[in-house]
């Protein structure tokens, strides 16, 4: 026997920029919160002024993320393909 101690097993190094998948769903899921809320906000704005307006669809807009989570998170879903990046810090559902 060696007196030399053992070193301790590392956990399996993640390559740098990699976000689990736990965070990514909930990151989603965070996104399409907040991108239901500005559509409907917008949409409630696109009549008019008039109470009985026709309430059109809001088409063809961005948002930034939620700040609660990395912004590698966003891009990461981007290049999933599950929402789109517009650039410069916005992005949309797909």
């Amino acid at each position: 026997m060696t007196d030399q101690p053992t070193p301790d097993p590392k956990p399996a190094a993640t390559p740098a920029g990699t976000i689990d998948d736990a965070t990514l769903k909930a990151a989603f899921n965070a996104f399409k919160k907040r991108y239901k809320i500005q559509k409907l906000d917008r949409e409630s704005r696109l009549g008019g002024h008039r109470p009985t307006s026709a309430g059109l669809n809001a088409v063809g807009f961005g948002i930034q993320p939620p700040n609660q989570f990395p912004l590698a998170a966003f891009q990461a879903l981007a290049k999933q393909g599950r929402i789109k990046d517009l650039g410069a810090g916005f992005f949309a559902m797909v």
